[in-house]
């Protein structure tokens, strides 16, 4: 299990950094800057879809949600920008 979790926090890392290096490109889109202030807010927001307060559940559907909007976002980038978040990372995809 720990296994897993340390490859999906790998994941996790790796497209956040894609995402920060995305952000800083001079023609990233307006709605990828409102997408990850939105993907923040819910992150740091105490308005959960499950309340923290449902054992493990609660945290579960941040560990979903998040990840999940960050890659969705990045597959909508334009192909330029894309591959050179990518670059800056050093992946290839």
């Amino acid at each position: 299990m720990w296994k897993r979790i340390s490859v999906l926090w790998l994941v996790v890392k790796g497209d956040a950094r894609r995402l920060w290096f995305a952000l800083r490109h001079p023609d990233a889109p307006g709605w990828l800057k409102i997408g990850t202030a939105g993907v923040l807010l819910y992150l740091l927001s105490p308005i959960d879809l499950i309340p923290e307060v449902v054992p493990l559940l609660g945290v579960v559907d941040d560990i979903v949600i998040v990840p999940a909007a960050i890659r969705w976002m990045l597959n909508r980038l334009p192909a330029h920008i894309r591959e050179q978040a990518d670059a800056r990372v050093g992946t290839a995809r």
